[in-house]
């Protein structure tokens, strides 16, 4: 983050457990507005659970969340504040299979924000248009492929006009031909300054579109910086070694 930028997100402490498992240990992080931040680290590391307590899908067990200034985390937050602002995309799709395309998109924002059927249909095209699925917009999801699929659940939560969008592993579900049109999606919000944490194993991605790289291990921020000090000069060992094993690919 920018010296003298007020972040637009910040964590305070965030822990948590699950039992008697420690899932994240003590999480601090500042996220400025425009903000691309990549977060990469070996399966099991608290990547997922992170995002996740950013949204509050999982309460942190400790720990504090503000987002906007306002602290989101207490007597667990103003739900619609948090729904109405951070979007998420997960790794798998998760749309209705009895509604189109074009229903997918449109049911949060009339649901939700109250807008008319008029206006949530006409945004509901304009995203759809975006992502590349004008032609599918009638379409149910058992008619698209899986990453059409996954390009109807970004536009799906780009309806609720967040300012946050956290993504989890958006692409590990996809084949290796569909994973490019995800991402350029994804480049394109970030090239217009859409403030994202992406959790993501694509490396090529966060070199290129990340603003910052967090290396996450037990549950800890373990490395972060620039992506071409993480990725191409790791100062940690275990940063190196992780690096040594996914970049050898």
């Amino acid at each position: 983050m920018s010296a003298g930028t007020k972040p637009i997100l910040g964590l305070r402490g965030i822990r948590k457990n699950f039992g008697d498992l420690l899932v994240l240990d003590g999480i601090d992080m500042d996220v400025s507005k425009g903000e691309v931040v990549c977060v990469i680290g070996p399966s099991g590391s608290g990547k997922s659970t992170l995002l996740r307590c950013i949204n509050l899908l999982e309460p942190p067990s400790e720990g504090t969340v503000i987002l906007e200034d306002k602290e989101i985390t207490v007597s667990k937050g103003d739900l619609d504040f948090v729904r109405q602002r951070v979007g998420m995309v997960f790794q798998s799709f998760n749309l209705f299979p009895n509604k189109s395309a074009l229903e997918n998109v449109t049911l949060g924002p009339e649901m939700v924000l109250g807008r008319s059927a008029d206006v949530c249909r006409e945004r509901g095209l304009e995203l759809l248009a975006r992502v590349g699925l004008s032609s599918k917009v009638d379409e149910f999801p058992d008619r698209l492929s899986g990453g059409q699929q996954q390009r109807v659940a970004i536009a799906r939560a780009l309806a609720m006009d967040p300012t946050v969008m956290l993504f989890d592993e958006v692409t590990s579900a996809l084949d290796p031909e569909l994973i490019q049109g995800v991402l350029n999606v994804l480049k394109e919000l970030a090239s217009e300054g859409m403030t994202m944490i992406c959790v993501t194993h694509e490396m090529k991605f966060a070199r290129e579109v990340g603003s910052r790289v967090i290396f996450m291990d037990g549950g800890k921020i373990v490395e972060q910086g620039p992506p071409a000090e993480v990725l191409g000069n790791p100062q940690q060992e275990r940063t190196q070694k992780f690096l040594g094993l996914v970049l050898d690919r």
